[in-house]
């Protein structure tokens, strides 16, 4: 989860920006939403090769700057990380 300084459009212009990058870490994005009540807070639901890719891309500062850029509150932001016992579908 994270807060947003600014409109949701524009957090997400920025995903869009860098989504190559993201990309190149070993990341994607499964889903991007605001909560019904607070259009300024976020909830990302992101996905890595590895633990390893996401430590990459959690301490990836160039990264952390273009967040800040699009005035994402870079603390607190609550990460939480999810076993490999998912499925996507129940098909």
């Amino acid at each position: 989860m994270q807060k947003l300084q600014r409109e949701f459009g524009l957090g997400k212009e920025m995903f869009v920006e860098n989504e190559q990058i993201l990309s190149e870490m070993g990341g994607f994005i499964i889903f991007v939403g605001s909560e019904r009540d607070d259009d300024d807070t976020k909830h990302i639901i992101m996905n890595f090769s590895s633990p390893d890719a996401l430590k990459a891309f959690a301490s990836q500062n160039d990264f952390k700057a273009r967040r800040a850029a699009a005035e994402v509150v870079l603390d607190p932001t609550v990460v939480t990380t999810l076993s490999s016992k998912t499925f996507t579908s129940t098909t």
